[in-house]
Protein backbone atom coordinates (compact mmCIF):
# COMPACT_ATOMS: atom_id res chain seq x y z
CA UNK A 1 0.00 0.00 0.00
CA UNK A 2 2.75 2.69 -0.11
CA UNK A 3 3.47 2.82 -3.09
CA UNK A 4 -0.41 3.55 -4.01
CA UNK A 5 -1.45 7.00 -4.64
CA UNK A 6 -5.24 6.38 -5.05
CA UNK A 7 -7.57 3.37 -5.08
CA UNK A 8 -11.00 2.87 -6.43
CA UNK A 9 -12.76 0.10 -5.23
CA UNK A 10 -15.65 -0.75 -6.89
CA UNK A 11 -16.52 2.91 -7.43
CA UNK A 12 -19.95 3.82 -8.56
CA UNK A 13 -20.23 7.78 -9.80
CA UNK A 14 -23.30 9.48 -11.21
CA UNK A 15 -25.77 12.32 -10.90
CA UNK A 16 -29.64 12.44 -9.23
CA UNK A 17 -28.55 8.73 -8.31
CA UNK A 18 -28.22 7.83 -12.29
CA UNK A 19 -24.88 6.42 -12.46
CA UNK A 20 -22.01 7.78 -14.59
CA UNK A 21 -19.19 5.57 -14.11
CA UNK A 22 -20.15 2.05 -12.86
CA UNK A 23 -17.94 -0.23 -10.15
CA UNK A 24 -14.82 0.86 -11.20
CA UNK A 25 -11.31 -1.18 -9.96
CA UNK A 26 -8.33 0.41 -9.84
CA UNK A 27 -4.92 1.10 -8.24
CA UNK A 28 -2.92 4.40 -9.12
CA UNK A 29 0.62 4.11 -8.33
CA UNK A 30 2.74 6.75 -6.24
CA UNK A 31 4.49 8.93 -9.35
CA UNK A 32 2.12 7.84 -11.76
CA UNK A 33 1.68 9.53 -14.65
CA UNK A 34 -1.97 8.14 -16.75
CA UNK A 35 -4.04 9.35 -19.40
CA UNK A 36 -7.88 8.83 -19.38
CA UNK A 37 -9.71 7.93 -22.40
CA UNK A 38 -12.76 7.41 -23.14
CA UNK A 39 -15.63 8.75 -26.14
CA UNK A 40 -17.22 11.50 -25.11
CA UNK A 41 -20.02 10.97 -22.30
CA UNK A 42 -17.60 8.10 -20.73
CA UNK A 43 -17.84 9.28 -17.57
CA UNK A 44 -13.98 11.13 -17.83
CA UNK A 45 -14.89 14.36 -16.06
CA UNK A 46 -17.17 12.72 -13.54
CA UNK A 47 -14.43 10.30 -12.45
CA UNK A 48 -12.15 13.04 -11.55
CA UNK A 49 -14.73 14.77 -9.78
CA UNK A 50 -15.13 11.91 -7.46
CA UNK A 51 -11.16 12.20 -7.03
CA UNK A 52 -11.78 15.98 -6.33
CA UNK A 53 -14.25 15.57 -3.72
CA UNK A 54 -16.95 17.68 -5.97
CA UNK A 55 -19.13 14.37 -6.34
CA UNK A 56 -19.82 11.55 -3.69
CA UNK A 57 -19.70 8.28 -4.89
CA UNK A 58 -23.00 6.26 -4.90
CA UNK A 59 -21.78 2.97 -4.19
CA UNK A 60 -17.99 1.81 -3.25
CA UNK A 61 -14.75 4.46 -2.29
CA UNK A 62 -11.97 6.48 -3.58
CA UNK A 63 -9.25 5.48 -0.97
CA UNK A 64 -6.14 7.98 -0.76
CA UNK A 65 -3.01 6.99 0.18
CA UNK A 66 -0.39 9.05 1.59
CA UNK A 67 -2.43 12.14 0.97
CA UNK A 68 -5.84 13.93 2.32
CA UNK A 69 -8.24 15.35 -0.42
CA UNK A 70 -6.96 19.04 0.17
CA UNK A 71 -3.52 17.92 -1.16
CA UNK A 72 -5.13 17.31 -4.74
CA UNK A 73 -4.37 19.80 -7.29
CA UNK A 74 -7.29 20.23 -10.01
CA UNK A 75 -7.48 21.60 -12.82
CA UNK A 76 -11.17 21.20 -14.19
CA UNK A 77 -12.49 21.74 -17.95
CA UNK A 78 -13.74 24.85 -17.40
CA UNK A 79 -12.27 27.23 -14.77
CA UNK A 80 -14.37 29.94 -13.63
CA UNK A 81 -12.63 32.83 -14.03
CA UNK A 82 -13.88 36.51 -14.23
CA UNK A 83 -11.66 37.56 -17.01
CA UNK A 84 -12.79 41.19 -16.72
CA UNK A 85 -11.66 41.43 -13.52
CA UNK A 86 -8.48 43.61 -13.05
CA UNK A 87 -6.13 41.13 -11.71
CA UNK A 88 -2.43 40.95 -13.17
CA UNK A 89 -1.14 37.45 -14.21
CA UNK A 90 0.55 37.56 -11.90
CA UNK A 91 -1.82 37.47 -8.71
CA UNK A 92 -3.34 34.89 -10.46
CA UNK A 93 -1.02 32.70 -10.26
CA UNK A 94 0.07 34.19 -7.10
CA UNK A 95 -3.15 32.57 -5.80
CA UNK A 96 -0.85 29.09 -6.09
CA UNK A 97 0.36 29.84 -2.28
CA UNK A 98 -2.78 30.68 -0.49
CA UNK A 99 -2.63 27.62 1.96
CA UNK A 100 0.79 29.10 2.65
CA UNK A 101 -0.48 33.11 2.66
CA UNK A 102 -3.73 32.71 4.66
CA UNK A 103 -6.56 35.36 3.77
CA UNK A 104 -4.58 38.00 4.47
CA UNK A 105 -0.61 37.36 3.72
CA UNK A 106 1.42 39.29 2.01
CA UNK A 107 4.11 37.88 -0.11
CA UNK A 108 7.60 37.18 1.14
CA UNK A 109 10.52 38.20 -1.12
CA UNK A 110 11.40 34.44 -1.82
CA UNK A 111 7.54 33.33 -2.54
CA UNK A 112 7.66 36.27 -5.03
CA UNK A 113 10.52 34.76 -6.58
CA UNK A 114 8.73 30.96 -6.49
CA UNK A 115 5.44 33.14 -8.82
CA UNK A 116 8.39 34.29 -11.38
CA UNK A 117 10.08 31.12 -11.42
CA UNK A 118 6.30 29.33 -12.11
CA UNK A 119 5.49 31.90 -14.67
CA UNK A 120 8.78 31.38 -16.26
CA UNK A 121 8.43 27.77 -16.51
CA UNK A 122 4.90 28.21 -18.46
CA UNK A 123 6.79 30.60 -21.03
CA UNK A 124 5.21 34.06 -19.87
CA UNK A 125 7.81 35.50 -17.78
CA UNK A 126 6.78 38.74 -18.96
CA UNK A 127 3.63 38.57 -18.51
CA UNK A 128 3.73 39.31 -15.19
CA UNK A 129 1.95 42.71 -14.55
CA UNK A 130 -0.56 42.58 -17.94
CA UNK A 131 -4.17 42.11 -16.84
CA UNK A 132 -5.90 38.59 -17.16
CA UNK A 133 -8.20 39.76 -19.55
CA UNK A 134 -5.41 40.31 -22.15
CA UNK A 135 -4.25 36.91 -22.39
CA UNK A 136 -5.50 34.71 -25.18
CA UNK A 137 -6.51 30.83 -23.75
CA UNK A 138 -3.54 29.50 -24.71
CA UNK A 139 -1.73 32.02 -22.23
CA UNK A 140 -4.23 31.58 -19.80
CA UNK A 141 -3.69 28.00 -19.60
CA UNK A 142 -0.28 28.57 -18.84
CA UNK A 143 -1.23 31.07 -15.48
CA UNK A 144 -3.30 28.22 -14.47
CA UNK A 145 -0.19 25.46 -14.92
CA UNK A 146 2.04 28.10 -13.11
CA UNK A 147 -1.06 28.31 -10.45
CA UNK A 148 -0.74 24.61 -10.21
CA UNK A 149 3.05 24.39 -10.07
CA UNK A 150 3.02 26.45 -6.88
CA UNK A 151 0.58 24.46 -5.33
CA UNK A 152 3.18 21.76 -4.97
CA UNK A 153 0.47 19.08 -4.56
CA UNK A 154 1.58 14.99 -4.25
CA UNK A 155 -1.53 14.31 -6.77
CA UNK A 156 -2.35 16.45 -9.49
CA UNK A 157 -5.59 16.33 -11.83
CA UNK A 158 -6.47 17.74 -15.10
CA UNK A 159 -9.44 17.37 -17.56
CA UNK A 160 -8.47 18.34 -20.84
CA UNK A 161 -5.76 20.49 -19.91
CA UNK A 162 -4.91 20.73 -23.81
CA UNK A 163 -8.09 21.01 -25.79
CA UNK A 164 -8.04 24.41 -27.91
CA UNK A 165 -4.54 25.23 -26.89
CA UNK A 166 -1.69 25.53 -30.52
CA UNK A 167 0.94 23.21 -30.58
CA UNK A 168 3.59 25.64 -28.76
CA UNK A 169 1.42 26.04 -25.67
CA UNK A 170 0.44 22.02 -26.42
CA UNK A 171 4.43 21.46 -25.67
CA UNK A 172 5.38 23.45 -22.91
CA UNK A 173 2.44 21.98 -20.74
CA UNK A 174 3.72 18.46 -21.16
CA UNK A 175 6.96 19.81 -20.44
CA UNK A 176 5.38 21.08 -17.18
CA UNK A 177 3.12 17.42 -16.59
CA UNK A 178 6.22 15.47 -17.32
CA UNK A 179 8.59 17.41 -14.88
CA UNK A 180 5.60 16.76 -12.48
CA UNK A 181 6.59 12.72 -13.10
CA UNK A 182 9.97 13.11 -12.90
CA UNK A 183 9.32 14.69 -9.20
CA UNK A 184 7.35 11.46 -8.81
CA UNK A 185 3.88 13.26 -8.21
CA UNK A 186 0.74 11.57 -9.37
CA UNK A 187 -0.75 12.77 -12.44
CA UNK A 188 -3.95 11.96 -14.11
CA UNK A 189 -5.32 13.68 -17.23
CA UNK A 190 -8.07 13.59 -19.64
CA UNK A 191 -7.01 13.43 -23.37
CA UNK A 192 -8.37 12.63 -26.53
CA UNK A 193 -4.73 13.78 -28.98
CA UNK A 194 -3.64 9.48 -28.88
CA UNK A 195 -0.49 10.92 -30.64
CA UNK A 196 0.18 12.86 -27.23
CA UNK A 197 -0.95 9.87 -24.93
CA UNK A 198 2.07 7.63 -27.07
CA UNK A 199 4.72 9.83 -26.70
CA UNK A 200 4.35 11.50 -23.47
CA UNK A 201 1.76 9.02 -21.11
CA UNK A 202 3.17 5.80 -19.85
CA UNK A 203 0.07 4.32 -18.63
CA UNK A 204 -3.50 4.99 -19.90
CA UNK A 205 -6.84 4.21 -18.15
CA UNK A 206 -9.72 3.17 -21.24
CA UNK A 207 -13.12 4.44 -19.49
CA UNK A 208 -16.47 3.74 -20.91
CA UNK A 209 -19.01 3.82 -17.93
CA UNK A 210 -16.95 0.97 -16.82
CA UNK A 211 -13.28 0.27 -17.03
CA UNK A 212 -12.07 -1.22 -20.34
CA UNK A 213 -8.59 -1.39 -19.68
CA UNK A 214 -5.39 -0.57 -17.58
CA UNK A 215 -2.25 -0.41 -17.66
CA UNK A 216 0.86 0.36 -20.44
CA UNK A 217 -0.57 2.62 -22.80
CA UNK A 218 0.15 0.60 -26.25
CA UNK A 219 -1.66 -2.26 -24.97
CA UNK A 220 -4.53 -0.25 -23.40
CA UNK A 221 -5.77 1.53 -26.83
CA UNK A 222 -5.78 -1.99 -29.17
CA UNK A 223 -7.85 -0.89 -31.19
CA UNK A 224 -10.22 -3.97 -29.80
CA UNK A 225 -10.51 -2.27 -27.11
CA UNK A 226 -11.30 1.35 -28.05
CA UNK A 227 -14.17 -0.54 -30.34
CA UNK A 228 -15.73 -1.74 -27.19
CA UNK A 229 -15.62 1.51 -25.48
CA UNK A 230 -17.12 3.61 -27.87
CA UNK A 231 -19.72 0.21 -28.48
CA UNK A 232 -20.63 0.88 -24.62
CA UNK A 233 -20.93 4.36 -24.49
CA UNK A 234 -23.16 4.66 -27.58
CA UNK A 235 -25.30 1.96 -25.39
CA UNK A 236 -25.17 3.24 -22.17
CA UNK A 237 -28.70 4.11 -21.14
CA UNK A 238 -28.85 7.64 -18.99
CA UNK A 239 -31.83 6.86 -17.19
CA UNK A 240 -30.12 3.57 -15.94
CA UNK A 241 -30.46 2.79 -12.21
CA UNK A 242 -27.73 2.26 -10.23
CA UNK A 243 -27.13 -1.30 -10.26
CA UNK A 244 -25.95 -3.34 -7.56
CA UNK A 245 -23.32 -6.44 -7.64
CA UNK A 246 -24.65 -9.63 -6.74
CA UNK A 247 -23.29 -11.12 -3.79
CA UNK A 248 -22.72 -15.08 -3.62
CA UNK A 249 -25.73 -15.52 -1.25
CA UNK A 250 -28.16 -13.68 -4.40
CA UNK A 251 -26.41 -15.63 -7.04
Amino acid sequence: MHDLALEFIDLTLGYDSHPAVHHLQASIARGALVAIVGPNGAGKSTLLKGIAGSLSPLAGEIRMHGCRRRDIAYLPQIVDIDRSFPVSVFDLVSTGLWRELGALGGLSRTQRQRVGEALAAVGLAHFARRAIGSLSGGQLQRALFARLRLRDAPVIILDEPLASVDVETAQTLLDVIEQWHAEQRTVLAVLHDLDQIHRHFPETLLLSRELIAFGPTRETLQPSNMLRARQLTEAFDEQAQACRRRTPEAA
